[in-house]
Formats: C-alpha cells, sequence, structure tokens
C-alpha cells in the first residue's frame, strides 16, 4: 500500500483529545534525535512531520491518517531533551497513558539508532512495552551511515542487547535513501490483514 492520501489529523496532550478510535493505529516511539519524524515523512513519501536537528522537539502526541485507513502516532521522544525534569515526567505520564488506554493501538514502532548499540533507555521501553503485553516491532534508523558490514552486525547486536524472540523481526531503515520502508509497511499491512481475517 503506497501513500496515496497523508493528512495531519491533530496534535493532543491527553485521552480527550484524541481522534475517535475508528482506524488501527501505529505509534512510534524512541529516543530523542532517533529519527522518528523523518521515518514518518520516507513512509509518507513527503515532508509532513516537522524534523528537528535539535533533540525533543515533538512534544506533543501527533496524529497523522493514511490512507484513510490507518492512523500512525508520533509519540514524545525520551532521553536527550535538554528540558527540566517536570516536563520530561510530563512526556512520559502523556506516553503511558496514551500506550496503555489507546483501544486501536495495534503496533508499536520502537526506534533504536542503527550506529550504536540499544542503550539503556530502549531497553527499559522494549522490557515496558512486552511487560504489558503491546505488539512492537523494531526498527534501526540511519542505516545509510553504516557499510555493509556494519549493517550485517548491528542487527545482530540489537538482537542480542535487547535480548529478542528470534521471530521478532528487526527492520534496518534508512529515511534518506529509503532503505527498509517499503518492507516495514508490508509486514505492518500484512500483520493487520491477518487480524481482520
Amino acid at each position: 500500500m503506497s501513500a496515496l492520501k497523508v493528512e495531519f489529523v491533530k496534535s493532543a496532550t491527553n485521552i480527550k483529545d484524541y481522534p475517535k478510535p475508528d482506524k488501527p493505529e501505529i505509534a512510534i516511539v524512541g529516543r530523542s534525535n532517533v529519527g522518528k519524524s523523518s521515518l514518518l515523512n520516507a513512509i509518507f513519501k513527503r515532508s509532513i512531520a516537522k524534523v528537528s536537528a535539535k533533540p525533543g522537539k515533538t512534544r506533543l502526541i501527533n496524529f497523522f491518517s493514511f490512507n484513510d485507513k490507518i492512523y500512525f502516532v508520533d509519540l514524545p521522544g525520551y532521553g536527550f531533551a535538554s528540558v527540566s525534569k517536570a516536563e520530561k515526567e510530563k512526556w512520559q505520564k502523556m506516553i503511558e497513558e496514551y500506550l496503555l488506554n489507546r483501544e486501536n493501538l495495534k503496533y508499536v514502532i520502537m526506534l533504536v539508532d542503527s550506529r550504536h548499540p540499544p542503550t539503556s533507555l530502549d531497553k527499559l521501553m522494549k522490557d515496558w512495552l512486552e511487560s504489558f503485553g503491546l505488539n512492537y516491532i523494531v526498527v534501526a534508523t540511519k542505516a545509510d551511515k553504516l557499510n555493509q558490514s556494519e549493517k550485517a552486525k548491528t542487527t545482530k547486536i540489537i538482537r542480542e542487547e535487547l535480548n529478542l524472540d528470534k521471530d521478532k523481526p528487526v527492520f534496518l531503515t534508512s529515511a534518506k535513501e529509503g532503505t527498509g520502508i517499503k518492507e516495514l509497511l508490508s509486514y505492518i499491512f500484512e500483520s493487520l490483514e491477518k487480524e481482520n481475517d
């Protein structure tokens, strides 16, 4: 399914402001500056999500409609953003409230930076998602920065560091080059179709 129609729907900070849960939803989580907005723009094939070189730019939950069939949801990043402790706690509460209460949430795309082993925060997020039984997909970003041998190694490192089951896919992507985007979308759409069968 290619992106024919993509629309920014709204930004929200709490449940009462979310769009109606009338479409399957795919949420994107990851550390600040891991490339969430860039990945979304690569999926959408247009610059609709705001990209910033400064970590912590996404401070709201942003909903995007994809072909009138799915919502993609950009959540605030965790980690490096140079904001106050109170602000970080507010973001954390916002993310948790969304992930634990959104009834139409089907998958969480968890982003890690392909250039580095997963951090302690990445491991915490993976464990947290698993502890609440949320379906998640691991996506490594910025693969254009790696050579071929590094690409082979990074997937292995991510699997080991996150202690992933052997049947859990890891997608190596590059928003800049479009690498892995088609495969990621195919996996998501096929999984959603199987659920509806």
